[in-house]
């Protein structure tokens, strides 16, 4: 129930938005997330996962605006082979996924028509709870996820490839307090603008 407000006020401030910018786009989008989980207690190596979802493109002027996106977002880890020193519930070398619900509200600096650069936050929800990574069954991340992206797009007709860099701003370790754990990497992507 506590949902429904907060949905009313973002439907209410993109119409608002709509009405007074000079540019509205909508489009999918999906590609590759290069992540690792960032700590002492998981092994220092980038994993392959993707993401996929829907974006749209709201132009202030002819070179700013701002794009928020919603993706469904997949982080691979292997936790270290001291993670259970580390943790003295934990399980060593341990193969884990972490799916995320994304949002980014993404400023956008668009020189020329062919490319925009991009910076702004991204507010994440996890999905799932990874219940290998201790042995007691305790969820080991925490719900939210704050991240910083920076990145650019190139924008040919209804096209859109792209390149971002994401680092995590907020401890996502649910475990204990003695060690930091955050999402770390790269995203490449494809996107189609359909309106």
């Amino acid at each position: 129930m506590k949902k429904r407000p907060w949905l009313l006020l973002a439907g209410i401030v993109c119409c608002s938005i709509a009405g007074f910018s000079q540019s509205l786009h909508f489009g999918f989008k999906g590609g590759a997330n290069i992540f690792k989980v960032d700590g002492q207690s998981f092994r220092d190596e980038f994993k392959f996962g993707y993401h996929l979802g829907a974006f749209g493109e709201i132009y202030f002027t002819d070179k700013f605006g701002i794009q928020p996106e919603v993706l469904f977002s997949q982080t691979n880890f292997r936790t270290g082979n001291d993670f259970d020193n580390v943790y003295p519930d934990g399980i060593g070398d341990v193969k884990g996924k972490l799916h995320y619900l994304s949002i980014p509200v993404l400023l956008s600096f668009r020189p020329v028509n062919l490319i925009a650069f991009q910076i702004g936050p991204q507010f994440g929800t996890l999905l799932n709870q990874d219940k290998d990574l201790v042995n007691n069954g305790k969820d080991a991340f925490k719900k939210g996820d704050l991240s910083l992206l920076a990145g650019a797009q190139l924008n040919l007709l209804k096209f859109k490839l792209g390149a971002r860099y994401v680092i995590g701003l907020n401890d996502i370790n649910d475990v204990g307090t003695s060690n930091k754990w955050k999402n770390q990497g790269f995203q490449v992507y494809v996107g189609f603008r359909v309106i």
